[in-house]
C-alpha cells in the first residue's frame, strides 16, 4: 500500500510533548488527517468508534510504555481483531534493547522508531511501511 498523507492517523502518546512533536513531524512529512490519543486505553475506544463509523484509521503511530495499556498490549489488541489486524503500526520506544524489539516484531509491529529521533528518520521509517 503506497503512503497517503491524507489517511486517518492516530498518534498515541502519554506525553504531550511528544503527541505535539511526532504530530509537527508528521505534518512537516504531510500527513493533514491526524487525531491524538494518551494512552492505548483511551486510543482502542477510538480506533473502535472510527470502525463503526466506517471511517478507520489507517496508520497507527504509537509510543510503547504507556500507564494505562501499553503500545505492545494495544498492538495485541489491534492484532487479534480481525477488522484491524492488517493495520500498519509504528511502535516509538526508547527501548533499544534486543529482548525489546523481537517483542514488538514478534507482536506484528509494522516497523519502530527508537526516540530520540529527526523527521528524516520517521519519514524513513513510514516509507518502509508503505513502500
Amino acid at each position: 500500500m503506497p503512503l497517503n498523507p491524507k489517511m486517518k492517523t492516530i498518534v498515541i502518546d502519554d506525553m504531550l510533548t511528544m503527541r505535539k512533536i511526532i504530530t509537527k513531524m508528521l505534518k512537516q512529512i504531510g500527513f493533514t488527517d491526524i487525531h491524538e490519543a494518551d494512552d492505548g486505553a483511551t486510543a482502542w475506544p477510538m480506533i473502535e468508534e472510527a470502525l463503526n463509523n466506517g471511517q478507520p484509521f489507517e496508520f497507527i503511530v504509537s509510543d510503547w510504555n504507556m500507564p494505562k495499556m501499553s503500545g505492545l498490549e494495544l498492538l495485541e489488541r489491534i492484532r487479534k481483531d480481525e477488522r484491524t489486524k492488517k493495520l500498519p503500526f509504528l511502535m516509538i520506544t526508547a527501548e533499544a534493547e534486543q529482548s525489546n524489539v523481537l517483542k514488538v516484531v514478534k507482536a506484528g509491529v509494522s516497523n519502530f522508531v527508537v526516540k530520540p529521533f529527526t523527521p528524516e528518520t520517521l519519514k524513513g521509517k513510514i516509507d518502509k511501511i508503505f513502500p
